[in-house]
């Protein structure tokens, strides 16, 4: 389930066959110019571009909703619900505060807004997957793997649909996640260094893999590292690696609303 930033992203993933695309709220966030934490991009602003891009595409638009844009189970529930009118039919909320402090919601809080999405959701009048997201690994808990499990479990009893562990990036420790999450596992991959295949995590039990930003990010090294070539050197040589004019006017001409 790649994950796009615009309608542009969206159509080109979508052309490759693939079930259904998911949003990237760090993607959103590099295409707006500001960095990617919650609050960056406004709930209204993200509920749009999650629109434009579950518009642009006949494929299922899970949104990256990162922690629901406020604490409250009620205001989770308010997202879920522009999220449905948006056009996305399934969606991620995460436990994740933003505060150093204390990184995480507090597990009964926590578990309350998972249980207000589903709600939400189950009123929204489409099948809506629900993912909940623990960033146990990501925030470098003492015990992550153990806290990581609990809390997945507790919101799967809560009604999400499938559980979001980022962080664990070997095949072992993803394995153990499988066996002891009683729900399906959503695993992210395409972080430098990372050589996991979907094969491999398929073989393992994964039941959906994701790519956060990394693809967003790999095509902002591709401007990084254009713009430095041509302001030192005055050489174009990332032309090369470009997708000609007449070939992407066709690509995207296929498409009614152009």
């Amino acid at each position: 389930m790649p994950n796009a930033w615009d309608p542009g992203s969206a159509r080109m993933l979508a052309s490759s066959g693939f079930a259904a695309i998911a949003t990237t709220s760090a993607g959103i966030a590099f295409s707006r110019g500001v960095p990617d934490y919650e609050g960056a991009v406004s709930q209204a602003d993200m509920i749009d571009d999650i629109g434009r891009i579950a518009r642009s595409v006949e494929l299922p638009v899970s949104a990256d909703l990162e922690a629901g844009y406020g604490a409250a189970p009620a205001v989770v529930a308010k997202t879920i619900e522009l999220a449905i009118e948006a056009g996305a039919v399934g969606g991620n909320i995460e436990d994740f505060t933003g505060n150093s402090s204390a990184p995480l919601f507090d597990a009964s809080l926590a578990t309350e807004r998972i249980r207000a999405a589903r709600a939400a959701a189950d009123v929204g009048g489409v099948p809506f997957t629900l993912t909940a997201r623990t960033d146990c690994f990501l925030t470098k808990m003492e015990n992550p793997f153990s806290e990581a499990v609990w809390r997945a479990n507790m919101y799967r009893e809560a009604g999400a649909d499938c559980l979001f562990v980022p962080g664990a990036s070997d095949l072992r420790t993803i394995a153990d996640l499988v066996k002891e999450i009683d729900g399906p596992l959503t695993v992210v991959t395409g972080f430098m260094g990372q050589p996991l295949t979907v094969s491999q995590l398929q073989d393992i039990g994964v039941r959906r893999v994701t790519i956060g930003g990394s693809l967003a990010r790999a095509t902002y090294s591709l401007i990084r590292k254009a713009s430095r070539e041509m302001a030192l050197y005055g050489t174009f040589d990332y032309s090369n690696q470009q997708i000609p004019d007449a070939e992407l006017c066709s690509f995207f001409s296929r498409f009614a609303d152009t």
